[in-house]
């Protein structure tokens, strides 16, 4: 879908007319933004990850390119994870120089209004940001096991039960840096890992946290243009 923005730029919105990713399915998300030009790509909706049979893992792969000049606004709703779920997700963004984006990948561990605990979780997730072609940003994770106890641990999520990774790659990434710092919770952070890339990452006790918290820092960092299927 391609709804009307109020300024510049084209505004396209993915939907997953299956509801939600099981056992076999393998979907595949291309994008590409022409020089000088600007794209932001959302969803409709949260994306959910259902429980699946032994060995038929749920495949989701996008692969964006932003050429000279272009920018790019990945903005997908929450991936939400169902006890029992086998998903392996990759994300490739490449930027050629002079190109920027801002990208998040929200992420929710069960339905916490539901009483929802992942005690069988497989989940694989790769994302990998390139400039030219050459290594930028990498982060992988890869988990088979009970994730509500393993988030339990003080040391690793405290309790929490909702995070998201939040990268920005753009001349002014050092700018931002002071004030998103000022808006996080205790459990995030922000940091400047390259000289026009911030990485941010956050961890809240539910959904409702993390959007309440996610969604002021989106907005700044797309000047409050963020779609609005976001807040309906």
């Amino acid at each position: 879908m391609f709804p009307r923005k109020r300024t510049g730029g084209l505004e396209a919105v993915v939907v997953n007319t299956a509801g939600g990713i099981t056992g076999g399915d393998q979907f595949q998300i291309a994008a590409r933004v022409a020089a000088d030009c600007d794209l932001t790509l959302t969803t409709q909706a949260c994306e959910r990850a259902y429980r699946v049979q032994p060995g038929q893992p749920g495949r989701l792969n996008t692969a964006l390119q932003v050429s000279r000049g272009g920018h790019l606004n990945w903005l997908p709703q929450e991936t939400i994870l169902f006890n029992g779920s086998h998903m392996r997700r990759s994300l490739r963004l490449n930027l050629e120089t002079g190109a920027s984006a801002l990208v998040v990948e929200p992420l929710v561990f069960g339905r916490a209004a539901m009483g929802e605990e992942l005690t069988s979780l497989r989940w694989h997730d790769r994302i990998e940001i390139l400039r030219d072609g050459c290594p930028l940003f990498l982060d992988a994770v890869a988990f088979d096991g009970d994730m509500a106890a393993h988030l339990d641990r003080p040391n690793i999520a405290a309790g929490a039960r909702a995070m998201a990774l939040l990268m920005y790659v753009a001349a002014d990434a050092e700018a931002h840096l002071g004030p998103l710092r000022e808006m996080l919770p205790n459990l995030a952070g922000a940091s400047l890992i390259g000289e026009d890339l911030l990485v941010l990452r956050l961890l809240t006790d539910d959904s409702f946290a993390l959007r309440r918290s996610l969604i002021p820092i989106l907005n700044r960092l797309t000047n409050d243009q963020l779609p609005k299927c976001w807040t309906i």
